[in-house]
């Protein structure tokens, strides 16, 4: 095998660092080498096959977009970006020579958190950057939160993209009213690098996306629906354009969660969409000729189908993904199933996700990885069938001993199997240990068979991690997504409080030494759990939690998805006594809590209010707030100071 082995300096001194801690202190060198962020995030091939480009962090929150030369071996870093508060988000080649990037932050404004989005273009050496979206003005700062989205990358049209650009008042020409004339959001045809461009389609103020068919046609228009105020209800009527038609018709009236257009395939002229058979996502592939003919093409008894899969930008779906165990993934196209199961067989790693080609198809750019293994880049060469190493994901894990994840399923209390993940520390006998529950976030989101970097640490450190599907979990049919985990919160945390028992009950772990640990709406079903069930758990961590529900209701009122949230989370009974804020008494044990205060998603008035409830209760706390960073702490500093205080928690109440 070929090894490419991109490295940079950056990633070459945490790998030291790493080492040089682990001889020290090993909570700390564990917190710094399962705290590093991934090396490199959304990967993309040259058109010709040449070179990659990808952003990789620096040091803290920090990153950089580095082109890869798959010839040298080199990697350069091109553009850096501080995070403070913008943060590059992905990059990808619109030629051998041009690049288009995304980045974005989260701005205070008088209190309000705003999130904004811009796409640029630059030179593969970094040179000549250029803004892709309409050009700023004094109403950018207070309205204008994104500037657009690339829906066709055009391969093959010299360096031009098709974008959806959001249309505002140029400079001197505002109005005063919020909703203006003429503005809304249209799509552009761009050069990115003269920036030249032409209208495709003209600027909606009804238009909330649309979906082009990969070789330069806009065939789908998404119009959700608002309220007079202007909030959005959550349910959105698609438009569809036959071909060599500039008329719109109606593919589906206004639905809420019933429909989702995945991708546009031109050689059949259908769209691949996901909609409801028998309450579980089933995928369809509809014709756009008039017709509005549907065709099953795929569907399970068990789970929701999720996504498609292309085989290039532009190109043909071949194939579409789920996961019921585990993620699987079936190709239409008989060339990409052998292939699959030739590399997987070649690299022992199950888990292989084709990313992109080159232009002619000949060169695949592939991430393959299992359970435990955090996954590396690799290039296949079709012409040569030659196989290189890219890269490694997580190189300060290289050479560590990682545990294995098994599929379980255990009962709750009602008798319902509940299916989970169970993650035991490598080379331990598996029985006796102290444990660890893991719920997921969401709790419209699900946990899946994979490397995961929180499980995989406690689990370094001596931990049996078990992280349930609790009911409230999307991707098993709307049985069991229920009412949701906020509203039916007793069936969620239920299932949560199941899995403590069964681990004591199947003799995995010590009873008197079972914790658990959690993230967002996980750290919701931690702090919740540990006030209705008291004497189950010995600590709690929770990071980013939900604490109180009608606190979350108020969180969204500056927000036009208000209406959506306030449904979600629903009034009645249920507000007060699902909210662990409001139980903060009840608790009897060490909680920790980590929060950011630029954290859209739960503002981080819920763990402040968490905290001096508890203190006010006499309960033991720690509360660790980060300065500008958001929901998914991306800093490779921040993560380790949170994995270290979370990892001396558990040492302190169920450790060795």
């Amino acid at each position: 095998m070929r090894k490419y082995i991109l490295m940079t300096s950056a990633s070459i001194a945490l790998a030291m660092s790493s080492s040089v801690s682990a001889q020290q202190n090993s909570l700390a060198a564990d917190a710094v080498a399962f705290g590093a962020r991934p090396a490199a995030y959304s990967m993309d091939l040259s058109p010709d096959g040449s070179k990659v480009v990808y952003v990789g962090p620096v040091t803290g929150r920090a990153s950089a977009v580095l082109v890869g030369d798959l010839k040298s071996g080199s990697a350069t870093p091109i553009l850096k970006s501080m995070a403070d508060p913008e943060a590059l988000a992905w990059c990808n080649f619109v030629s051998n020579e041009r690049i288009a990037c995304r980045y974005g932050g989260v701005f205070d404004d008088a209190g309000v958190l705003i999130g904004i989005s811009r796409l640029i273009s630059l030179n593969a050496d970094g040179s000549d950057v250029k803004e892709l979206g309409q050009r700023r003005s004094s109403y950018d700062a207070r309205i204008r939160q994104y500037d657009g989205s690339i829906i066709d990358w055009l391969p093959g049209q010299g360096e031009s993209v098709l974008m959806t650009r959001d249309f505002i008042p140029e400079e001197g020409k505002m109005d005063t009213n919020i909703i203006r004339k003429g503005d809304g959001l249209g799509v552009v045809k761009i050069n990115a690098r003269t920036l030249k461009n032409e209208t495709i389609e003209r600027p909606s103020r009804q238009a909330g996306d649309f979906l082009s068919d990969g070789q330069g046609k806009v065939r789908i228009m998404a119009v959700p629906e608002r309220t007079p105020a202007g909030q959005v209800t959550g349910r959105v009527r698609y438009q569809y354009r036959a071909a060599g038609s500039r008329d719109w018709q109606i593919l589906v009236d206004f639905q809420k969660d019933d429909f989702f257009p995945l991708a546009i395939d031109a050689s059949r002229d259908s769209l691949y969409a996901l909609k409801k058979l028998n309450g579980r996502l089933a995928l369809y592939r509809i014709r756009l000729d008039g017709s509005m003919a549907a065709e099953l093409v795929a569907s399970n008894p068990k789970v929701d189908i999720d996504d498609v899969v292309r085989a290039g930008d532009g190109q043909k779906v071949i194939g579409y993904t789920f996961i019921e165990d585990r993620r699987r993934t079936v190709y239409f196209d008989p060339e990409y199933t052998s292939l699959a199961s030739a590399l997987s067989k070649a690299l022992k790693r199950p888990m292989i996700e084709f990313l992109t080609t080159s232009t002619d198809g000949n060169k695949v750019l592939l991430l393959a990885e299992n359970d435990s293994d955090p996954g590396r880049y690799y290039l296949f060469d079709k012409t040569t069938k030659s196989l290189g190493e890219v890269m490694p994901s997580r190189p300060a894990l290289n050479g560590r001993p990682l545990a294995s994840v098994k599929s379980i399923s255990y009962p709750s209390g009602d008798g319902t199997q509940i299916p989970a993940y169970l993650t035991l520390p490598a080379g331990s006998s598996g029985k006796g240990l102290p444990a660890i529950v893991l719920p997921h976030g969401g709790p419209s989101a699900r946990d899946e068979w994979g490397f995961d970097w929180l499980a995989q640490f406690l689990a370094a450190r001596g931990y049996a991690v078990l992280q349930p599907n609790y009911r409230g979990s999307a991707g098993f049919g709307d049985s069991w997504l229920g009412e949701n985990g906020f509203k039916a919160w007793r069936t969620s945390i239920g299932d949560v409080t199941a899995a403590a028992r069964w681990l004591g009950n199947e003799g995995i772990a010590n009873p008197g030494r079972v914790a658990i640990v959690g993230w967002s709406y996980g750290g919701y079903a931690a702090l919740q759990a540990a006030a209705t069930e008291p004497s189950l758990f010995k600590a709690v961590a929770a990071i980013a939690p939900v604490t109180d529900l009608g606190l979350l209701k108020d969180d969204y009122r500056h927000y036009t998805n208000y209406r959506y949230a306030r449904d979600f989370i629903g009034s009645g009974p249920h507000v007060a006594e699902g909210s662990p804020l409001r139980q903060a008494s009840r608790i009897t044990v060490p909680v920790f809590l980590a929060h950011a205060d630029r954290d859209q998603n739960v503002a981080i008035r819920h763990s402040r209010a968490m905290a001096d409830a508890l203190r006010g209760a006499g309960k033991p706390v720690e509360l660790l707030e980060f300065k500008g960073l958001g929901h998914g702490l991306d800093d490779s500093g921040a993560r380790a100071q949170m994995l270290l205080k979370i990892g001396q928690l558990l040492d302190r109440t169920i450790g060795h």
